[in-house]
């Protein structure tokens, strides 16, 4: 049986494991080793003087103070839309990454100024390039993503798997996963996009594989359809 190593904030690791279907999940060892966690960096984020607010992670959205009454947010990607209407937002879908929500809000921008707040590690630019397409938009760090070692337990299962299903979420995580080798395992590395699987391309492997679109589903689809091809081959060893 294959493992599936899992190394985002543990919240997100179980979830992500929770959606898997049964069979995949039934055909898999599950180990939650998280190598990113993140915390609070001061005073609750507010939207507050009249903004909008920009979630380019649900992170964000669990760092934010309540909506106010008349508060818009603007996400990127369906589970931040998701984790801000579980918050009371009136949020809005505008991409699946950075370059979708640019897109979406130069072609029909906001009435009012607007505030993207994130982490201490953001990529894409948002709120600059926003002001350069004449947009109000200021932006607010409201918490920090530290990476982390695997502890004692997690290194001893992660050795003593035979073959390791790794899907990564970010280049931090990723670079993270790298400097942490070497592994006793055959890695089968799943990037959920191409900046993702930069750190990843000089690491001993048996597979690389990103997704085509940087969504939850996609990588949900390559970790079950790596998930079916081990157990072919090891059914095929077995039967030897």
């Amino acid at each position: 049986m294959a493992g599936l190593l899992l190394t985002r904030p543990r919240a997100a690791a179980e979830q992500f494991a929770a959606d898997l279907d049964a069979q995949t999940r039934a055909g898999l060892i599950v180990i939650v080793a998280p190598l990113i966690e993140t915390c609070r960096t001061g005073p609750v984020g507010t939207g507050s003087c009249g903004r909008d607010v920009i979630f380019s992670s649900a992170n964000a959205v669990r760092y934010a103070a309540a909506p106010l009454s008349d508060q818009q947010a603007y996400c990127v990607g369906q589970r931040t839309v998701e984790a801000a209407r579980a918050f009371g937002w009136q949020a809005d879908y505008c991409g699946q990454d950075a370059d979708g929500l640019i897109a979406t809000l130069t072609d029909a921008p906001p009435m009012r100024p607007l505030v993207h707040m994130h982490g201490t590690h953001t990529r894409g630019n948002i709120a600059a390039r926003l002001r350069a397409a004449g947009m109000d938009c200021d932006e607010q760090v409201i918490y920090d993503q530290p990476t982390l070692s695997y502890n004692k337990d997690a290194r001893l299962l992660i050795d003593a798997q035979v073959s390791l299903i790794v899907p990564l979420f970010s280049p931090r995580t990723a670079a993270q996963f790298v400097k942490l080798a070497p592994y006793l395992a055959d890695l089968y590395l799943i990037a959920l996009s191409s900046a993702v699987a930069g750190p990843l391309k000089g690491l001993n492997c048996k597979d690389l594989r990103i997704c085509k679109a940087p969504t939850g589903d996609n990588m949900q689809d390559l970790v079950r359809d790596a998930a079916v091809a081990l157990a072919r081959v090891e059914g095929g060893s077995s039967a030897q």
